[in-house]
């Protein structure tokens, strides 16, 4: 018992002088198993698909699966762990294609035209693919709800056993996605692979550096963020924003979208220091990189930002006393 609370109140002391939750103080206090202790580094795959935009072409999805599959043989051939894909990996539905008043015209979405049952096919045959390569998967699919509800815009993510590990649901859909798309998710979803902590965000989520920020709060190492794209030009204001994010939080950011966009911003990892530890190629094909991911639990960035935003600087701010004398001048 003695032990016990002089354990304790190490882990409070370090809470305090670093700015971290208890939680987090804890984890980095406590003896790793020792099959945990070389485990401070994930290898990754960020990978480019083709677009695909019409979930009623049987083809194209089979096309879409078979890609994938492709890039996954790839990823564990270049010693990668966990293989990240796009929003929309196999299909991303088109406003118009899918307009119930036309292609013409954007209105509610007609998803009685979508082939959810080959998306199923093709889903179980890329979790069959993770079990027997030993490689987790993330990747954007839709997740069919019970009519009329409409589905979510999701990321899958399917363990190295082919076992669904979460899934997270598009949270901050566009105007168009909201009002005649998807239902929004309602939650963070954070997951572990070899001891790092990893959180998901997709479509335009990069705009809203608060995610960012409470993935930051929730002590993860990186955010998985996939997003779609059909041309080069919309693609730079998203890819820096996932650079400033990961600079800002002293994480790692994925950032995986669809091959046509690379001529303006490939897909890549980007660094905590703001910088691309590895991009993807600019031909407008599919493709993947690879880098490590790793954790530096010593690198006072990140507590001393947590620090900070708790009232630290209002703490320390000076009374104004008139009676200094001292004077502002222009």
């Amino acid at each position: 018992m003695t032990d016990n609370r002089r354990f304790k109140r190490l882990v409070r002391a370090r809470a305090a002088k670093t700015g971290e939750s208890y939680t987090t103080a804890l984890r980095h206090l406590r003896a790793p198993e020792p099959d945990e202790q070389q485990k401070t580094a994930l290898r990754i795959a960020v990978c480019q698909t083709g677009y695909r935009d019409d979930p009623s072409d049987e083809q194209a999805l089979r096309t879409g699966g078979e890609e994938i599959r492709a890039l996954m043989r790839r990823a564990k051939a270049e010693g990668a762990r966990l293989a990240h894909f796009p929003e929309g990996a196999l299909v991303a539905p088109n406003k118009r294609v899918m307009s119930s008043l036309g292609r013409r015209e954007i209105g509610p979405s007609d998803w009685s035209r979508c082939r959810f049952d080959v998306i199923a096919v093709e889903l179980r045959a890329i979790a069959a693919l993770c079990a027997e390569l030993g490689l987790f998967t993330v990747l954007g699919a839709l997740h069919r709800l019970t009519p009329p509800h409409r589905p979510h815009n999701s990321l899958y993510a399917i363990s190295d056993k082919g076992r669904l590990v979460t899934r997270y649901d598009e949270r901050m859909l566009s105007h168009t996605k909201l009002s005649f798309m998807y239902s929004p998710g309602g939650a963070p979803q954070v997951f572990t692979v070899d001891g790092l902590r990893l959180g998901l965000a997709m479509g335009m989520e990069t705009h809203y550096p608060e995610l960012f920020m409470a993935y930051e709060a929730q002590a993860v190492d990186a955010v998985l963020f996939s997003t779609t794209g059909e041309i080069p030009d919309t693609a730079p204001p998203f890819a820096a924003k996932a650079l400033g994010h990961a600079a800002s939080n002293s994480f790692w950011v994925s950032y995986s979208a669809h091959a046509p966009q690379s001529p303006g911003a490939p897909a890549g990892l980007a660094g905590p220091d703001g910088r691309w530890a590895a991009l993807c190629g600019k031909t407008g094909e599919s493709d993947l990189a690879v880098a490590d991911i790793t954790r530096d639990p010593d690198h006072p960035a990140r507590p001393w930002r947590r620090k900070a935003r708790a009232d630290l600087y209002a703490a320390a701010h000076p009374a104004d006393d008139p009676r200094s004398g001292v004077r502002t001048r222009f």
